[in-house]
Formats: C-alpha cells, structure tokens, sequence
C-alpha cells in the first residue's frame, strides 16, 4: 500500500504553501482572479457567507474585507491556524467566525447563510460517491432559498495530462480516467504525487449538483487552456512569463472560460448555482 496522504495531513503539512499558491504560481493567480471576477458578478450586496473548506482563509478575508460576515469551516487545524493568524494580521476578527468542520456534515443551521462558498476543491477530496451526494446536499441544506451556492472542484481532464509527463505513472493513465479517483487502490506501491482526490468531468459535476435541487447557472473554466502550466516542466517557464504576457493570458482565460470543452480541460471549474427552493 502506498503512503498517499489523507487530505487533512496533506492540508496540515502544507498549511503556508496552500496560503501562497493563489499567488506563487500563474496558474494559481488565473484560479484567484477568474473565482474573484465571479464571485463579484454573483454575490448578494451583503450578508453572512459560509467558506465551506475555505482552507487558509483567502476568499474568507477576501469577503470580511468588502464587509460580508464571514463564517469558515475547515477539518485542517493547520488550515485555520494560518487563517486565524491572516485574519487577526487585518483587524478582521470581528467579521470572521472560524470553525472546524467537515463539509458531508456542517456544523450549521439550515438557510443560515445568504450564499455558500466551497472553493479550491473541497468536494473533490471527498471519495466516496455518497459522501460527495452528502456534501452537496449540506452546502443546499444551509443556504437560504434563492440563494448564490458556488463550488469549484479539480479537473479530471487536466490531471490525466499531468500525468502523461510523469512517465513512472504513465500506467495509471486508464484506470484512473474511468474512476477519476487518485487514492491507494490507484497508486499500489508507487510515490503519491498529491493527497486523495477524486478529480471531475463538468458533467459528472453538474448532475452531482442538480440532484442537490442547486440550479447550475453555469461551469466554468478557472485556468482554462492555461491549465497547462500546472504540469511541473512547463511550471518554469510560466514563471518566466511577464506581466504583459500574463495580461494576455488572462484575456485568453476570460474569453473562453465559457467554453464547456474548455472547462472540461481546466485544471478548476467553478460551478455558480442557486438554491431552488
């Protein structure tokens, strides 16, 4: 059996470096950017957010600081460690209630929260079917009706391109694009590469959630085809690129990002539902 990570450990033992990577990377700034454009486009003018699995608290201040009542739930105890410490550093405390939590079975009262946030890809470290079902249904549960839900998970497409440059694993390829789950079973005695995740089509996505009764108003495409710098030879060169390039990159992002073959391929798609009740 392989040493493969859970993902609370993963999270745990990586609590700066998922702090930085909307930042560190291009890839990582086209996710925070796109999700940010979205997000403002979507939400309520104010009210109370839940950032469910919100990890080290980017879109959890991100939201404070434009006057939203923020609550973060996050199963990571080094995860909301860093988010205590970020928040604290901007006076926000008053704004942010963080609490640990598992999104299959929220702390929280039903439609509680004017929208529900799960970005990142909380949902895809959830490998069971039902408890992907179960998760679901609870970011439904807690949002009042009418209300914005929005959850981005990790693309299945783009994580099988990963892998075609990562030759030792090169084996893995079929079984995994049948099951889309990258875990134990998958990796027998090899190197794990990430923690346990099970890695999504946008249909699989959109069926997911509508058996939720969340109206998917649209999928789309975080990276888009600039997903391709997340396979580490190219990871260098995109670090090489300039902020005109970026710019470039960027606008390429936005034109497409409504392009469901193109989010497909993402290495993110964000989902942007509403409550139908």
């Amino acid at each position: 059996m392989t040493g493969i990570p859970d993902p609370e450990t993963y999270y745990d033992d990586h609590d700066e470096k998922e702090w930085e990577r909307l930042e560190s990377s291009l890839h990582g700034r086209l996710e925070w950017e796109t999700t940010v454009e979205i997000l403002q486009d979507h939400l309520p003018e104010t009210g109370h957010v839940l950032d469910a699995g919100g990890g080290a608290g980017r879109y959890t201040i991100w939201l404070a600081e434009r006057g939203y009542e923020v609550t973060l739930v996050e199963p990571s105890a080094g995860q909301r460690a860093i988010a205590r410490e970020k928040v604290a550093e901007r006076g926000l405390e008053e704004s942010v209630t963080i609490m640990e939590g598992d999104i299959r079975d929220l702390p929280l009262d039903s439609g509680r929260f004017d929208a529900t946030l799960c970005l990142g890809g909380p949902l895809s470290h959830v490998l069971e079917a039902d408890g992907r079902a179960r998760s679901v249904r609870e970011l439904e549960r807690v949002t009042a009706a009418g209300r914005p839900v929005f959850v981005s998970v990790m693309g299945l497409l783009n994580w099988l391109t990963l892998l075609l440059v990562t030759p030792r694993h090169l084996d893995l390829l079929p079984e995994l694009a049948e099951s889309g789950d990258y875990d134990a079973d998958l990796l027998g005695d090899r190197e794990p590469l990430f923690t346990e995740t099970h890695f999504f089509r946008a249909d699989e996505l959109e069926s997911l959630l509508a058996d939720a009764d969340l109206s998917v108003e649209s999928i789309v495409g975080l990276e888009g085809l600039a997903s391709v710098y997340s396979a580490g030879p190219l990871r260098k060169e995109a670090a090489r690129r300039s902020d005109a390039e970026f710019d470039r990159i960027r606008r390429l992002v936005d034109h497409q990002r409504n392009d469901r073959t193109v989010a497909d391929m993402s290495a993110h798609m964000l989902a942007v539902c509403h409550v139908e009740r």
